[in-house]
């Protein structure tokens, strides 16, 4: 049931259904100055949290500015630049956003509490003043009548005459301030509509407005987000073969036998104990000690004094175990200084390993078995082995140029090095980058991507001389090499035919005679691990920019964003898309997306 309406002619007989209906306003109004107290109460109690919340939004946005991702080794992938870069991302899209939630916070108070304190205090309380007004001339109105009414008739007329019109006067203000009640009350009742919905709903505006900005921005990162993720499961692939590469390492690490020695950029180094005479006796110090065979470059490095001095090597004698009461010892002479320097190595497969880095003699004994044998050093068994066997390593690549992520130069830094590859080696390698551009064409049904085939093709064809853990860091780049092989086969194939007249590998003519299935899913070659198709954000270099193509084959369109062509299609504009794999061209006055390998450049 509503409010019952109040009659400004109730106000003459002032019944009490009159009081009765006028009480029922009266409790109505105090309710709903209740409720606006509180709603102002909790409008500010959310303004403040919107304040907190704004401020710890900025402060997890300027320590995702301030990190800075390092990562292992000396140069980064695509991949690990991006995911880099992508906390500066999320901390600038964050302060997007909170810019907006600034402005919701800024206006809250002009839009929601300021007018509804105002419709409290003026208009509420312009009918509460109403109220007062009201009980005060009706309570002097009925004294005043009570009085009048008990006036004897045997008053003078004069007198009486004065009482009616004392009596009149006080009946109409009372009738003045109820009528001017009835009409406050009412129209507070009615005002309410509007005065106390209209600032709500503007509040709720900023507040949706918010909302809608931060979707609208949640819709532009989309690309960006696509490719975030590509990156990250190619830094999550190459995680989990570049672990297992190196737990397999510390597993040989673990079990190798005591003489093995780690590769590194000195020829020996290690930890040896140089005995110093002092007046008082001889004494043992601890030195980290490197050796470099070229140069027959030596130092000590003391670890008490954190010095270090470069001494030129003369010769390495194995000291006799019966000529000291140390065991593991040897002596060197340098050029430095005069007499001879005695070293104690960690265990006699230690020393061993010294004598064989520093060419080390063994002291003259006539009586040894085998005196006139040459042993086998396994420094020199290794020169060999990598003599014998560089011929199936690729040359190092050929520095980049400064501040330069170019694709193009590195298919052409590929090119460059297959190019160095010996006749049998070029053959082998045709035959399985073919392979597996084919293999990839499938990659719908066996999810074998471009990608995929690097993590796993990249270590097996490219893998160090020397197995680290800084080799195994590596194995990133060795997977991107891999996939510029494949994804640009045509762009090398010229390098890989090994006889003159020979048709590339990778040409649309070698491609005609796939099937028309075939050819179909040769369109989802690009390395998507996330997405059938999912724009990225990394450029790639056309290779005639603006210009004509002809479609080789015929080709229907699977989304809105490709054409449907025939063979022999002609096309204008023709740009490489974002999309790996894909162009941009027109094609009857419509402009949409088509096949990479499906048409010629004219």
């Amino acid at each position: 049931m509503g409010l019952p309406t109040l009659e400004f002619s109730d106000s003459f007989l002032d019944s009490p259904d009159f009081r009765e209906r006028l009480k029922c306003h009266e409790f109505e109004l105090e309710r709903t100055n209740k409720f606006i107290k509180d709603l102002i109460k909790d409008g500010n109690m959310l303004i403040t949290a919107f304040k907190n919340l704004s401020a710890a939004v900025q402060k997890f946005s300027q320590s995702l500015q301030e990190f800075q991702f390092e990562c292992i080794g000396d140069a980064e992938t695509d991949d690990e630049v991006n995911i880099a870069q992508s906390f500066k991302e999320f901390s600038q899209l964050l302060n997007t956003v909170e810019e907006e939630r600034r402005r919701l916070i800024q206006n809250a108070d002009d839009v929601l509490i300021t007018p509804l304190e105002k419709f409290r205090k003026e208009q509420i309380g312009a009918a509460k003043e109403g109220k007062k007004k009201f009980d005060k001339e009706t309570e002097k109105y009925y004294s005043t009548l009570e009085r009048h009414l008990s006036l004897s008739s045997k008053k003078k007329d004069s007198f009486l005459q004065e009482a009616d019109s004392q009596i009149d006067k006080e009946r109409q203000l009372f009738y003045d301030a109820s009528l001017e009640y009835v009409f406050k009350i009412q129209e507070v009742q009615e005002k309410k509509k509007f005065e106390f919905v209209e600032p709500l709903l503007a509040f709720l505006q900023g507040l949706f407005t918010f909302y809608h900005e931060g979707y609208e921005l949640a819709h532009e990162l989309e690309p960006y987000k696509q490719q975030l993720q590509f990156n990250l499961q190619n830094a999550r692939n190459n995680f989990v073969s570049t672990k297992q590469e190196v737990e397999k390492l510390m597993k040989r690490m673990r079990s190798a036998d005591q003489d093995y020695k780690p590769p590194g950029q000195w020829t020996m180094e290690g930890f040896l104990y140089v005995q110093e005479k002092r007046p008082l006796g001889c004494t043992w110090t601890r030195h980290y000690c490197t050796f470099e065979k070229g140069s027959k470059t030596f130092t000590m490095s003391s670890t008490e004094h954190k010095s270090a001095g470069k001494q030129v090597l003369k010769s390495c004698i194995r000291r006799k175990t019966d000529s000291i009461d140390k065991r593991f010892c040897f002596d060197v002479e340098v050029v430095e200084r005069h007499g001879v320097v005695t070293l104690q190595a960690l265990s006699e497969t230690n020393r061993r390993l010294w004598l064989e880095a520093m060419d080390g003699k063994e002291p003259v004994r006539i009586n040894t078995l085998g005196l006139y044998r040459i042993g086998g050093v396994n420094s020199k068994v290794q020169k060999l082995m990598s003599t014998a066997f560089c011929f199936l390593l690729l040359p190092p690549p050929p520095p980049p140029p400064p501040e330069s992520d170019d694709q193009n130069y590195r298919v052409c830094a590929v090119h460059a090095l297959v190019h160095k590859l010996p006749d049998r080696n070029k053959e082998m390698l045709e035959l399985l980058i073919q392979h597996l551009v084919t293999v990839s064409t499938q990659s719908k049904f066996n999810l074998m991507t471009v990608s995929n085939l690097g993590v796993i093709f990249g270590p097996t064809l490219m893998r160090s001389q020397e197995e680290t853990v800084a080799a195994m860091m590596n194995i990133k780049f060795q997977n991107i090499v891999m996939e510029i092989l494949i994804e640009n086969f045509d762009k090398v194939s010229d390098t890989l035919s090994s006889s003159p007249g020979s048709t590339p590998m990778g040409s649309m003519e070698s491609l005609s005679s796939h099937s028309s299935e075939q050819n179909h899913f040769s369109k989802t070659a690009s390395p998507n691990l996330l997405a059938e198709r999912g724009p990225v954000v990394v450029p790639r270099r056309p290779s005639s920019p603006g210009g004509d193509a002809k479609a080789l084959y015929s080709c229907e369109a699977e989304h809105s964003h490709e054409l449907s062509f025939p063979q022999g299609a002609m096309f204008t504009n023709v740009y490489p898309s974002i999309e790996p794999g894909w162009l941009q061209a027109t094609l009857d006055g419509k402009t949409g997306l088509i096949p990479e390998n499906y048409v010629v450049y004219l």
